[in-house]
């Protein structure tokens, strides 16, 4: 364990300036952790990442990637891409996707995706393993702020996913994707349960023949 990991607590929001946020964040960068701020409190999530999580993040990207092919919807996904409102806002989600006229909005080259001049993602996951109810109370909060259509969080103990349509800096439970026409919520959370008994490629293939049979 590093040395900035035994001074700074991780897994709470910590009351921050953002000058010394941005100069602890700084200092992470050889670190594997993430970071956020929000309403002048930061948090910090250092612990390694489960074999658990590592799955369903995987699989969440897979069926996300697969369904916006098959449906000709535009996608370009990221990876725990650091967005940011200087002195404002500051987020690492797990997963971000820009869908349909926004998919080519973040030129190649770019680094921390400047949201005083780019627009926030269309949709953000969060995968939780031990951050469950941050994921569904502050950090939804924070997404419903800067803009973010859909949220959804993978509760990865119980191979559920809680997502929310989001509009008016408010939010709503839904059972069907919005940006994602046609996706039903339940079936992602059959293909994670699933991949508890079976390898990833056999889910591919089971998502596959679901997509296709809606399509009829």
């Amino acid at each position: 364990m590093s040395e900035l990991q035994t001074q700074l607590p991780t897994d709470t929001w910590i009351y921050t300036c953002w000058d010394e946020y941005e100069q602890i964040v700084t200092n992470l960068l050889n670190e594997k952790g993430k970071s956020y701020y929000y309403k002048g409190h930061m948090r910090l999530e250092m612990p390694p990442v489960s074999f658990d999580h590592g799955k369903d993040h995987v699989v969440i990207i897979f069926a996300v990637t697969l369904f916006a092919t098959l449906k000709g919807i535009l996608a370009t996904g990221l990876d725990t891409t650091t967005f940011r409102k200087i002195g404002v806002h500051d987020c690492q989600p797990d997963v971000a996707y820009y869908l349909k006229e926004r998919a080519q909005t973040i030129p190649t080259g770019t680094g921390i995706v400047n949201l005083d001049r780019y627009p926030a993602p269309d949709l953000v996951i969060e995968i939780a393993k031990t951050s469950l109810l941050d994921d569904l109370g502050t950090k939804r909060s924070l997404y419903e702020d800067i803009g973010v259509a859909e949220y959804w969080v993978v509760d990865v103990q119980n191979a559920q996913i809680i997502a929310y349509a989001m509009a008016d800096q408010g939010s709503k439970r839904i059972r069907e994707s919005q940006v994602l026409p046609g996706l039903a919520i339940a079936i992602l959370e059959e293909a994670l349960r699933l991949s508890r008994q079976m390898s990833q490629s056999e889910v591919g293939t089971w998502l596959l023949s679901q997509f296709q049979h809606n399509e009829g």
